[in-house]
C-alpha cells in the first residue's frame, strides 16, 4: 500500500512529506494505521545524529497509538480492528531476560538501532524501490507502519487514542522510574532534574507513592505552575542561584534527597544528581538519552559513601505484560497525561 510519511533525508534537515510504499506484514508482524503519535526527545536526538548512527532516509516516531489494518502469518494475538500501542522495546516472552523476572530488556526484540526490522533485518518502507529506514522498529511518523507483533500491545477500545499514545514512552518511563525502579517510599524527599514529559511523570509517580517533598529542577521558569500541578512542591531554577544547584538542594534537604532522577539526558547532570542525594542510601536514577559525551565522570567517594546510581529503560515496565494495566489506571483517572 501507499501512504504519506514524514521522511528525514539527512541529519538535521527538515522532514519532507513523501508518498511511501508500505509492505504487507511478514510472519509475526502487523500493519498498523497510526492514529496518533507523540514527539520524543530521542526522536530529535536521532534526527540530529547526536550519539546516534547516521541512517537515512528514515522515518522517525516510536510512541504511537493505532488500529491494526492487517496481520501477517503466525500472528494469533491480534485481529484487524484491534486498538494497539506500539512499543519501541518489545517483549518476546521467551528469551533469558524476559523469563528472568529481573528486567524488561528483551534480547530478541529490544532496542533496534540499525533502522531495520528485527525479523529479517530489512525495511518495510520504500520510495521508488529504494529502502527507507525505520526508527526503533516502529516509525510512527507515517500513516501506516509495520511492527513485529512483539512490539505492539492490544489495549481497551475505549482508551482515547489521541492521548493514550504517551503511555508507550514518556509517561510510562517516568511513572515506572518512580514506582518500579526507585520504589519511592512514603514520606521521602525526591529531586527531579528536567521537567519535560518524563520528569513530570516522575513527579506524578512520586506524589502517588506518598513522597513528602518533590523538588523540580528546570531552567525554564514557565514550567513552574505545570510542575506543581503534577506534584512538585518546590521549583528551583539553577540560573536563580549563585551556588551550584546540588549545594542548594543539600542545604534545603538536610544533606541531600532520598531519590534523584536525571531526565535531561546530560551526563554532567547525572553527576549533579548524584551529588544531590544523601549519603548512606541516596539513589539516583538516570532516564535521559545523552546527546553527546556519553561517558559519566563522578568521584568514587560518592559511591563509597553509600550512594547508588542506576539506569531505567521504559521505567522498568515489561511492555506487553504491564502496559494494559497502566492503560486501565489511566482510564480510572489514577494517572494522567495532563495537568488539568
Amino acid at each position: 500500500m501507499r501512504c504519506k510519511a514524514a521522511v528525514a533525508w539527512a541529519a538535521g534537515e527538515p522532514l519532507v512529506i513523501e508518498e511511501v510504499e508500505v509492505s504487507p506484514p511478514g510472519p509475526m508482524e502487523i500493519r498498523v494505521k497510526v492514529v496518533c503519535t507523540s514527539l520524543c526527545r530521542s526522536d530529535l536526538t536521532a534526527w540530529l545524529s547526536q550519539a546516534q548512527p547516521q541512517i537515512f532516509p528514515r522515518i522517525f516516531g516510536h510512541e504511537a497509538s493505532g488500529i491494526v489494518e492487517s496481520v501477517g502469518q503466525e500472528v494469533t494475538e491480534f485481529e484487524v480492528g484491534d486498538h494497539v500501542l506500539t512499543l519501541f522495546t518489545g517483549e518476546c516472552m521467551r528469551c533469558k531476560p524476559c523469563t528472568s523476572g529481573k528486567t524488561n530488556i528483551c534480547h530478541v526484540l529490544g532496542l533496534e538501532r540499525q533502522g531495520v526490522m528485527h525479523s529479517d533485518k530489512k525495511t518495510r518502507f520504500s520510495i521508488k524501490g529504494k529502502p527507507v529506514y525505520h526508527y526503533c522498529a516502529v516509525s510512527s511518523f507515517s500513516e501506516y507502519t509495520v511492527v513485529h507483533s512483539g512490539c505492539a500491545v492490544k489495549i481497551s477500545s475505549i482508551a482515547p487514542l489521541d492521548k493514550i499514545c504517551l503511555l508507550s514512552c514518556g509517561v510510562a518511563a517516568g511513572l515506572g522510574a518512580a514506582w518500579k525502579v526507585a520504589k519511592i517510599s512514603e514520606g521521602s524527599t525526591v529531586v527531579v532534574f528536567g521537567l519535560g514529559t518524563v520528569g513530570l511523570s516522575v513527579a506524578q509517580g512520586a506524589k502517588l507513592r506518598g513522597a513528602s517533598r518533590i523538588i523540580g529542577i528546570d531552567t525554564n521558569p514557565e514550567k513552574s505552575e505545570t510542575a506543581k500541578a503534577f506534584g512538585v512542591t518546590d521549583f528551583l531554577n539553577p540560573n536563580d542561584h549563585d551556588q551550584p544547584i546540588q549545594q542548594v538542594i543539600n542545604g534545603i534537604t538536610d544533606g541531600g534527597a532520598d531519590y534523584a532522577f536525571e531526565c535531561v539526558g546530560d551526563t554532567g547532570t547525572i553527576t549533579t544528581a548524584l551529588q544531590s542525594c544523601c549519603s548512606g542510601w541516596g539513589l539516583t536514577v538516570s532516564l535521559g538519552v545523552p546527546k553527546e559525551k556519553p561517558e559519566i565522570s563522578a568521584h568514587y567517594g560518592l559511591f563509597l559513601s553509600g550512594r547508588t546510581l542506576t539506569g531505567s529503560l521504559f521505567g522498568g515496565w515489561k511492555p506487553k505484560s504491564d502496559l494494559p494495566s497502566l492503560v486501565d489506571m489511566y482510564l480510572r483517572k489514577l494517572v494522567s497525561h495532563a495537568s488539568a
